[in-house]
C-alpha cells in the first residue's frame, strides 16, 4: 500500500525514482508524484497510473542527484493530482512523501491553521509537512531535528522521506509502524519501502527500525536517532534477491507468472525441512521453543486475507495430526477486543509482505499478554518477522501480483510441515501415516505441474462464464477455506460477486440465490465426505445452475453430474487444498482477463494493507 523511492548520489536521480516507481507498481496506488532537488523543488504528480505520470514530466528539466518519489494510495482524501505526493511545506522549501495515517492530523491542523498555516489539499501527509517547518523555523533547527520533534507530536504510522531546498546534500527518513528501507549503494543511497527499487543497485540493506530517523548525507555519511534522539547502531544485510524475480519472464501478467512458479515455490518451502526417506520432518524455526509448542493449551493464528485461508486450512490440519485445540482470527478483529489470550498459548501470525498493519497490531497484544509468538512472513528482514518470538520464512519469492497466489500455498506447505512435526514430537499420528503424508507432500510439486497441465481447458471454462453477475464455491472439511480462497480470487481481480461457503451450509440460505445463470464451483475431492457432496451437487443441479466440479482423477460419478469437471492428481486429504486451489487461481485469472481487467493491480486493491 502507498510506494517510497528516495535517491541522493551521484548520478541523475529521476530515471533512478521513475524506473523504482513502476517496481513499487504491484503494491496497490491510484496517483503518483515525484520531487527532483537541484537548487529549486521541482515536483509534477498525477492522478492514475505512473506513466501519466512519465508524460507530465516529459521534456521538462528534471536534472538533479536529488530526489523522492511515491505511489499513493487514497487514505485522507480523493485520488487526485492535488492530494497525490510529494507534499510541500508551506514556504516551498520542503517537499515530503508518506505512507501510513497520522491519527491526530486533524488536531495538528487546526493548531498549525491558527498560528497562519494554509492548506492545499486534504491529506493528512500535508499536515506533516507543516509541522516539519514550524518547528524548523521556530527553533531554527536541522532538518533530521525537525522531523524528529513533529514526529513526537505525532500519532499514528508513518514511512516518511523530507528533503529541504536549503539543505541539498541530505535527505531525511523515518519510520513507525510502516517499512522503509535504506539501501547503501557506491556513493548513493536509496529509501525505498521494499528492496525492489533497490535490488538493481545495491544488495545491501539497512532495515529501519519503529521510531528511528536516518538522515543521509551526500558525501558518503549517515547516521540514525531514534526518537529520544539516541544514536542507533545500523545492522547491515544483505538481500537474497535477483532482478529477474521482479520481471514477468515472457508471461502476460505476474500472476499467471506466479500460479506456474509454485511448483518451484512449494519446493523451496520444503527444502531442507523435509526428508520422507529417511523419516523426518524439521522447521527450523520452531526449535529454539520447541517443548512450549508441543505443550501449548491452544493455538492461535492471527492472520488477513488470503492469509486468513490459510490459516483456516491449518486449522483442520494441526487439530487432525497434532491434537492441539486452535482458533482461527482475523487480526483486524483481535486487536479491537480483549481477547483471553494466555502465557501457554502459541500465537501463530501469517503474513506475505510481514507488513500487515492488523497482524503486526495483533503480534504486539500477544506478546503483551505473554504468549508465544511465532511468524510465517515471506520478506525477509519484514516487521513481523522482526517483532516475533520465532518463526519461519515461506521462500517464495517476491510476489507482485495483488491478488495472492504463490503465497498462499507456500504458507500452507510450511504450515503443514509444522503440523507434521508436531504430530509426530506428541505422537498423536502413528510412524506409518506420519511417512505417508511426508511422502505425499514431497510429491505435491510435480502433482501442481500436473494440474497447470489443464490450463487451455481451465481457458475454455473461463469463457463460458465470464459474463456472469454472481458465483458460488463450495467445499468441505479442508477445501471449505479454499472455497473461501477461489471466491475472493474472483472478487478480487474480475468484480464478479463471488461467495464460498461449506457446501452443508448451502441448504442454509445461499440456495435461494442459485438459477440456471448462476455458476457453481464445487470441490468435490473429500474421501470422508464424498457422498455428502456428490448430495449437494444434485441439490444444485435440480436449481438448474451451472455446476463446475473439482475432482480426484478418474472420478466417475460427480463428472456425470457437472457441466464442467476438471480433475486434479489424487493425494492425501489433508494435502488436497494445495492441489485444488490451482485451477481456482488460473479460473479467476483467465475469467480477469476475458473480462478487461487488471489483472495485477485490481481497482482499489493494496498489495500490503500497512494502514487500518
Amino acid at each position: 500500500m502507498c510506494g517510497i523511492v528516495a535517491y541522493i548520489g551521484t548520478q541523475q536521480a529521476y530515471p533512478i525514482i521513475m524506473e523504482g516507481l513502476r517496481r513499487l507498481e504491484y503494491r496497490g496506488y491510484d496517483s503518483a508524484g515525484i520531487s527532483i532537488l537541484n537548487g529549486v523543488i521541482k515536483t509534477f504528480k498525477k492522478k492514475g497510473k505512473v506513466s501519466r505520470l512519465e508524460a507530465a514530466a516529459k521534456e521538462k528539466d528534471v536534472s538533479g542527484s536529488v530526489g523522492i518519489g511515491h505511489t499513493r494510495w487514497a487514505t485522507h482524501g480523493k485520488p487526485d493530482d492535488l492530494n497525490a505526493h510529494p507534499h510541500l511545506s508551506g514556504n516551498e522549501r520542503l517537499a515530503l512523501i508518506h505512507n501510513g495515517i497520522i491519527e491526530n492530523y486533524s488536531t495538528l491542523k487546526k493548531a498549525l491553521s491558527e498560528i497562519g498555516h494554509t492548506f492545499k489539499s486534504e491529506t493528512d501527509t500535508e499536515v506533516l509537512v507543516h509541522l516539519i517547518e514550524e518547528y524548523q523555523k521556530r527553533g531554527n533547527l536541522s532538518l533530521s531535528q525537525s522531523v524528529r520533534s513533529a514526529l513526537e507530536k505525532t500519532v499514528g504510522a508513518y514511512a516518511i522521506v523530507v528533503i529541504d531546498k536549503e539543505n541539498p546534500d541530505i535527505i531525511v527518513g523515518a519510520r513507525k509502524s510502516s517499512p522503509l528501507v535504506l539501501g547503501l549503494g557506491e556513493d548513493e543511497y536509496f529509501l525505498a519501502s521494499d528492496a525492489s527499487p533497490i535490488i538493481k543497485y545495491t544488495n545491501k540493506v539497512v532495515y529501519l527500525n519503529d521510531e528511528e530517523i536516518v538522515t543521509i548525507h551526500k558525501n558518503g555519511n549517515y547516521e540514525i536517532i531514534n526518537l529520544n534522539n539516541e544514536i542507533q547502531q545500523p545492522v547491515v544485510q544483505e538481500l537474497d534477491l535477483k532482478l529477474e524475480e521482479l520481471e514477468k519472464e515472457g508471461f502476460e501478467h505476474f500472476m499467471l507468472k506466479e500460479i506456474y512458479q509454485q511448483p518451484t515455490t512449494i519446493r523451496e518451502s520444503m527444502r531442507g525441512r523435509i526428508d520422507p526417506h529417511d523419516g523426518w520432518v524439521l522447521v527450523g524455526g520452531m526449535q529454539q521453543y520447541i517443548n512450549r509448542i508441543i505443550n501449548a493449551k491452544r493455538i492461535i493464528f492471527a492472520a488477513c486475507g488470503t492469509s486468513w485461508h490459510s490459516a483456516l486450512v491449518a486449522e483442520y490440519i494441526f487439530e487432525e495430526l497434532a491434537r492441539i485445540p486452535v482458533e482461527v482470527e482475523y487480526a483486524s478483529e483481535l486487536r479491537y477486543r480483549n481477547p483471553i489470550i494466555n502465557t501457554d498459548d502459541v500465537v501463530i501470525a501469517i503474513s506475505q509482505s510481514g507488513e500487515t498493519a492488523d497482524t503486526f497490531a495483533a503480534v504486539e497484544l500477544a506478546k503483551e499478554k505473554g504468549a508465544l509468538v511465532y511468524g510465517i512472513v515471506n520478506v525477509v528482514g519484514s516487521s513481523i518477522a522482526r517483532i516475533t518470538d520465532c518463526g519461519s520464512y515461506t521462500h517464495a519469492g517476491p510476489e507482485i501480483g495483488v491478488a495472492s497466489t504463490k503465497a498462499f500455498t507456500s504458507q500452507l506447505t510450511v504450515l503443514t510441515l509444522m503440523a507434521l512435526n508436531l504430530g509426530h514430537r506428541r505422537g498423536t499420528i502413528s510412524e506409518d501415516y506420519f511417512r505417508q503424508l511426508a511422502y505425499a507432500l514431497d510429491n505435491i510439486p510435480s502433482k501442481v505441474e500436473k494440474v497447470l497441465l489443464q490450463n487451455e481447458k481451465i481457458k475454455f471454462i473461463a469463457g463460458e462464464i465470464k459474463d456472469v453477475n454472481n458465483a458460488l464455491y463450495l467445499g468441505r472439511g479442508y477445501n471449505f477455506p479454499v472455497a473461501l480462497e477461489g471466491a475472493l480470487k474472483l472478487k478480487e481481480i474480475s468484480y464478479i460477486h463471488a461467495e464460498g461457503y461449506p457446501a452443508a451450509e448451502m441448504k442454509h440460505g445461499p440456495i435461494a440465490l442459485i438459477d440456471e445463470y448462476m455458476p457453481v464451483i464445487i470441490i468435490a475431492t473429500n474421501k470422508s465426505a464424498y457422498d455428502k457432496v456428490a448430495s449437494n451437487i444434485q441439490e444444485v443441479k435440480a436449481r438448474k445452475a451451472i455446476v463446475i466440479s473439482i475432482v480426484t482423477e478418474g472420478d466417475i460419478k460427480i463428472k456425470e453430474m457437472s457441466d464442467y469437471c476438471i480433475e486434479i492428481p489424487e493425494t492425501e486429504e489433508p494435502l488436497t487444498p494445495l492441489l485444488s486451489v490451482i485451477p481456482l487461481q488460473l479460473l479467476a485469472y483467465h475469467i480477469a482477463v476475458m473480462r478487461g481487467c487488471d489483472v495485477d493491480q485490481p481497482r482499489n486493491l493494496a498489495k500490503s494493507v500497512t494502514v487500518e
